[in-house]
């Protein structure tokens, strides 16, 4: 089923150079190479798209969003065959991802239908007011304009070619530019044809969607500093998020970079919840560590716990979970050599012991645990720094006192969790206002791995967890990101958006 090129407004179109694709297991695939003409071909058709597409009924872009929904389903099986071979991960993975991924393009869909989301006001017109008249004013949300979207490695559906950002930039109104992750390019192409059927079948102007695959940094700066794009969309890591955002900045007129760059998600563990189910709380840490290898930007990396017996039954539960973990296959071989970099650079660290931990090599993932007290995780910033795979760090802090400097020190996070009984509650109502500033979600008693899709979620914190800390990537809100806006004063009403 893969035609190995690039989609661009409705046509598959190769290129000079071409990439092989670097599969876990199964075949490689060659792929063309993505080029700055090819980005301005889609940017530009992007645009002459926004003409209709950004004027079109709610009704008419949940059609698009539903259709795409049941062509990615209809490839449910290419899908799943191919996105396993590249990434590593299991079927049951893949397709709860794609159930996900068709399951917020419905919800979106759903959503807009409403008309909530443009949050409409009108102030009628006042003409007898004294000493001055008022006039009409009606305000509402407009679509900003092309969008260009990032895929993801981590995520070879919800966060890719039609994962959460492009769908919720459709949903708003404003067409796609996709940049492929070349870690799983075969997916990304069957995703697309999906969304280039579900075009063709809905009549929608086919500059409302393009796939660039591939390509080098020249590829992903033309994108996001091209003057027509309108925002970015970006998941990935801090150090490539940070460059990006920093050309979103430099552009002539700067525009919106929400991109989503990663955390350690701290738990704190109160002593109350650690004298009476300590080991519980640390049995289920090693499942949250280890689950999809580690690669979760929601994985709870550290966990904060008052010294002692109650800490050291935590701990030895924490390492019995992690020691009964096999080895896993991390999605590129990029990551895991990452992986290990950071397992060193945790090992280096001021005053840090290892509890448990064996080489790994190649594409392999084994998990690793390490302890450090209170004084010396906040006396080495590298402690804090996200190790992207299955490791974590247990900080063991002097007193509860410690445990509110260890929370003032964190910077911003995607999650942070309380672990606590009833008896906690006074000291979680001390850190509750610190972790409040520090996160877009707070949890109790559960694990942040795992991000439901739903009207009150945010995935999303302040920097360097996310550089937009009022946006959410996940959940109906993550619409409005890609909408600004517009006050209409006196303005006719057969001139008037159709919503208005």
């Amino acid at each position: 089923m893969l035609i190995g090129k690039h989609l661009i407004a409705g046509e598959w179109l190769g290129s000079d150079a071409t990439f092989s694709s670097e599969p876990a297991h199964g075949p490689s695939h060659d792929f063309p190479v993505g080029t700055p003409a090819l980005v301005d071909a889609a940017v530009e058709a992007a645009e002459e798209a926004f003409a209709s597409f950004g004027w079109s009924t709610r009704a008419e872009r949940a059609a698009l969003l539903r259709k795409i929904a049941d062509e990615i389903d209809a490839r449910g099986d290419a899908i799943t065959e191919i996105g396993t071979q590249e990434t590593g991960l299991p079927e049951a993975r893949l397709q709860g991802e794609r159930g996900r991924t068709v399951g917020q393009l419905r919800l979106f869909a759903d959503h807009i239908e409403k008309g909530d989301y443009l949050d409409m006001r009108h102030d009628q017109a006042m003409p007898d007011r004294a000493p001055l008249p008022r006039p009409d004013l009606r305000m509402i949300q407009r679509p900003l304009g092309p969008v260009a979207v990032f895929g993801a490695s981590n995520f070879p559906l919800a966060f890719s070619v039609a994962g959460g950002d492009t769908a919720a930039a459709l949903a708003a109104g404003c067409p796609v530019v996709v940049k492929g992750h070349s870690a799983h390019p075969g997916t990304g192409e069957i995703v697309a044809q999906a969304i280039d059927a579900a075009i063709k079948a809905t009549g929608v102007h086919p500059g409302v969607f393009s796939l660039v695959q591939g390509g080098k940094r020249d590829v992903g700066t033309r994108l996001v500093q091209h003057p027509l794009i309108r925002a970015v969309g970006f998941t990935g890591s801090l150090g490539g998020g940070r460059a990006l955002f920093d050309l979103c900045a430099q552009r002539d007129e700067p525009i919106p970079f929400f991109g989503e760059l990663g955390s350690v998600n701290p738990m704190f563990i109160l002593p109350q919840a650690a004298a009476a189910r300590g080991a519980g709380i640390g049995t289920g840490w090693a499942g949250s560590l280890t689950m999809g290898a580690g690669q979760f930007c929601t994985n709870p990396g550290i966990a904060v716990v008052v010294d002692g017996p109650e800490a050291d039954a935590f701990q030895a539960a924490a390492e019995a979970g992690l020691n009964a973990t096999a080895n896993q296959t991390m999605l590129t071989d990029g990551i895991a050599d990452a992986y290990r970099d950071g397992v060193a650079r945790v090992a280096a660290g001021t005053g840090v012991t290892q509890v448990m931990g064996t080489s790994c090599a190649a594409r392999d993932a084994a998990p690793y645990l390490f302890a450090v007290s209170g004084d010396d995780w906040l006396s080495d910033h590298k402690l804090q720094e996200e190790v992207f795979g299955p490791l974590g760090i247990v900080v063991r802090v002097r007193d509860t006192a410690q445990m509110l400097q260890v929370a003032r020190a964190v910077e911003g996070q995607l999650t942070c969790t309380l672990h606590l009984d009833d008896s906690d509650t006074a000291d979680a109502k001390a850190l509750l206002p610190l972790l409040e500033r520090k996160a877009g979600r707070l949890l109790a008693n559960s694990f942040p791995t795992g991000v439901e899709v739903c009207d009150s979620m945010v995935h999303g914190g302040p920097y360097p967890a996310s550089t937009n800390f009022g946006a959410t990537s996940v959940g109906t809100l993550s619409i409005r990101r890609f909408l600004r806006p517009v006050c209409y004063q006196d303005i006719p009403t057969g001139l008037l958006p159709e919503d208005v």
